[in-house]
This record gives structure tokens, C-alpha cells and sequence, in this order.
């Protein structure tokens, strides 16, 4: 029997629990550089905005619409892509899409105009959903106690992707040109497509349904599934709180209280790069006791971080110290409550895993677009304090939902 057939026969609950282990060893490592590039592609051109504006003769403000299109384009296909997941064989789906970001990216190292690289960039962002789309194939094809720590891994993937791009974008642009980190992320992700053609076994679709109905199961899939819900609600909540502290504390390190340059954002972003190792962890004790109790803790984590980076207002090395800590504990609860959420929804329907994320996703979406916009908002009113007031608040909310749900009886209790 080949590996392949192991993982399908684990993954359909009918193969040995260490097959699939060992298999799942084995993925894990392709499967989180996919996350990786397929995430970074969102990031690296926002390190090119000032190349980009100098080499095609426009001013920063336009060249950042190529930004602006490439989070278009991810959103519209988290919305129309990811939903397909569970109507196309995932292997077909994830090498058709990869080739085609690989396309989008060659296109716009290529691009002569500002208008084409919008338009290229829109393209990529469209079709580089490859790490929405792994998520669900790795959970089928783990035993249901190792879900949990595959999905850290593969989120390490993700994060690492998100934190390395910008320094890899802005290195290779500043020696070569804003042209060159687009064709050599083409040739990362065209490499790929290869390694995972011969890699990841092929399995069935677990749905027929027609389009339409796959586009609009993540709605009927809220309305019908509490644990969704519940999930959605508690990510919405911590993505909102993390949106807000990081979309303002570029307003605080660039404003009088530091006087920092932008470049001081993005530093303190690295230290994000410690979530990482504590993904993995959130997964393994995630599939031991359960995801309720990690989702407590991440949002008491979020609760304590408010106080600490309250004294980020002071300014000075106390106050850096305190964004320092206080952002690495948020950014850690953030990112472990991600991952016990995705457990807790990619066991509900083996079936329905790429809609059940399209919901998700979304409304985590949502809540962090809310969250930027109300940390801006009341920053201006408030100042940084008032932010983290708005941070304990959320955490607070989350927290109350949490502590519900785990004194509430089983279901199946007698």
C-alpha cells in the first residue's frame, strides 16, 4: 500500500491512528512553506511601496493601491475560492492555484505600468488563498488527537511567512530593484507546484454541491452550527483587539511620545516571530483538553496585556519595554486562540471544512477591521490608554463567553 493510501484511509477514519501520524510528520513540513510563501505574498509588496513609486515615476500614495488590490483580491478569494475546497480535489485545487499566483507574480515583476501592476497584484491576491485551503486538507488527513497540533504548525508557517516577507521584499528590492523580489517569490511558488504534485496524495471532493450553494453554505453553515458561532465570536473579539493595538501603536511610536520612524513599527512587529513556538504548543493542548480551556487563557492573556501595554503611554525605555512585552503576549494569545478555534470547527463536518473556514475567516476578518477602525477612532479621542480601555473590553467580553461555556454541562451528559 502506498503512503497515499495510508493517509486517505486515516484520514477517513478507517486506517491505523499511526499511519497517519507518520504521514502527517511528513507533510507538515511542505504543507507549512506553502502557508508560508502563500502568505507572504500578501506582504512582501508592502516593503516595495517607495521602489515602486520611484521606478515607475508616481508618488507613494498611488503605488500603495498595489497594496491596497492585493487585500482586495485575498479577500474576494477567501469569499469565491476557498469555498471550493470542498467541491474540487484539494491537490488539483491548491497546484491550479499556485500556478496561477505564480503567473500573477511574474505579471507584475513584468508590469511597464502603475495600472497593470494594480492589476496584477489584485490577481495574485486573489489566488494565493493556498493557505486558507491547507488548513482543512491537513485536518483530514491527521488523527483527530494530532489536529491540533498540526494546525500550529502549519499557522508557525503562516506567521513566518507574514514576518519574513517584508524583510525578504525590502532587502532584494533595495539591491536589485522593486522588480526582483516578485520574480524570485514567481520561481519560489512555481517550485512548489512541483513539490506538491508529487507530494500530497490525491483524494475526492467530499461535496457535490453546485457553486452557488457552496457560496452561500457559510451563512446557512452560522445559522446552524452554534460551536461555529462560538468560535467566530471569540476570534472576532482577540483579532479585533490585536487590529486595534497595532494599527495605533504606529500612531504612538511615530507620534510625540517617541518620535520614532516608521521603520520602528516594523521592528517591534519581529517580535511576533516568538508565536511561532507556541502555536505548535496551543495545538497539542488543544487536542488534549480540549479547545474551551486554551480559548480562556488566551483571552485572559489578552486581559493582562491591556494593563501592560497601558504603560506604553509613558514613553522612554519603560514604556518601549512595555510594548515590547505587551504586543508579544497579545500577538501569542492572538495566534493560540486561532488555533484552538480551527480545531474546534474542522471537527464539526469533515465535509464542509473549506466553508466552515470561509465563515470563519470572515467574521475574524470583520471583527479586525472593526477593531482597527474603532482603535483610530478612539485614539483620537482618547489616546493610547483609551485603546488599551478598548482592548480590556474585548477581552472581557471573550472571557465572559468562554467561562459560559465551560461551567455549562456537556451535551451528551447524563
Amino acid at each position: 500500500m502506498t503512503p497515499a493510501h495510508h493517509i486517505q484511509r486515516a484520514a477517513s477514519g478507517v486506517g491505523d491512528t499511526g499511519a497517519a501520524v507518520v504521514m502527517s510528520r511528513r507533510m507538515t513540513l511542505v504543507l507549512a512553506l506553502t502557508c508560508a510563501v502563500a502568505v507572504g505574498n500578501l506582504y512582501f509588496p508592502q516593503a516595495l511601496i517607495p521602489l515602486v513609486a520611484e521606478g515607475l515615476h508616481t508618488s507613494p500614495d498611488a503605488a500603495s493601491l498595489v497594496v491596497t488590490a492585493t487585500n482586495i483580491g485575498y479577500t474576494a478569494g477567501m469569499f469565491l475560492l476557498v469555498p471550493l475546497g470542498d467541491r474540487i480535489p484539494p491537490r488539483s485545487l491548491l497546484v491550479t492555484l499556485l500556478a496561477l499566483t505564480g503567473l500573477g507574480l511574474l505579471a507584475a515583476g513584468c508590469a511597464p505600468t502603475l495600472p497593470l501592476l494594480v492589476a496584477a497584484g489584485a490577481f495574485t491576491g486573489f489566488t494565493t488563498v493556498a493557505a486558507q485551503i491547507v488548513g482543512p486538507l491537513a485536518a483530514g488527513l491527521v488523527a483527530a488527537d494530532r489536529r491540533g497540533a498540526v494546525i500550529g504548525t502549519l499557522l508557525s508557517g503562516s506567521i513566518g511567512g507574514m514576518l519574513l516577507a517584508r524583510a525578504f521584499g525590502g532587502a532584494l528590492g533595495e539591491r536589485l530593484g522593486w522588480r526582483a523580489p516578485y520574480v524570485v517569490a514567481a520561481a519560489l511558488v512555481l517550485l512548489l507546484v512541483g513539490v506538491l504534485a508529487r507530494t500530497v496524495p490525491a483524494t475526492t471532493a467530499p461535496s457535490r454541491q453546485p457553486f452557488r450553494e457552496l457560496l452561500t453554505e457559510p451563512l446557512r453553515l452560522l445559522r446552524t452550527e452554534p460551536d461555529l458561532r462560538r468560535s467566530c465570536f471569540y476570534q472576532a473579539t482577540v483579532f479585533a483587539a490585536f487590529s486595534a493595538v497595532w494599527t495605533c501603536s504606529a500612531l504612538l511610536l511615530t507620534g510625540p511620545v517617541y518620535g520614532m520612524g516608521a521603520q520602528a513599527v516594523g521592528l517591534l512587529a519581529l517580535v511576533g516571530g516568538a508565536t511561532m513556538l507556541c502555536t505548535p504548543l496551543a495545538g497539542r493542548i488543544a487536542d488534549r483538553r480540549g479547545p474551551d480551556p486554551v480559548n480562556l487563557v488566551c483571552m485572559l492573556a489578552v486581559l493582562v496585556s491591556a494593563a501592560v501595554l497601558a504603560a506604553g503611554a509613558r514613553g522612554g525605555t519603560p514604556g518601549l519595554t512595555a510594548l515590547v512585552t505587551g504586543t508579544l503576549l497579545l500577538d501569542v494569545a492572538m495566534q493560540s486562540g486561532m488555533v484552538a478555534n480551527k480545531a474546534r470547527i474542522y471537527a464539526l463536518r469533515a465535509d464542509a471544512r473549506n466553508r466552515l473556514n470561509t465563515a470563519y475567516m470572515t467574521c475574524a476578518y470583520l471583527g479586525g477591521s472593526a477593531g482597527s477602525w474603532l482603535g483610530v477612532q478612539i485614539y483620537g479621542r482618547a489616546g493610547w490608554r483609551g485603546v488599551c480601555t478598548l482592548v480590556a473590553l474585548l477581552a472581557a467580553l471573550g472571557a465572559a463567553g468562554c467561562l459560559g461555556r465551560l461551567r455549562r454541562p456537556a451535551p451528551d451528559a447524563a
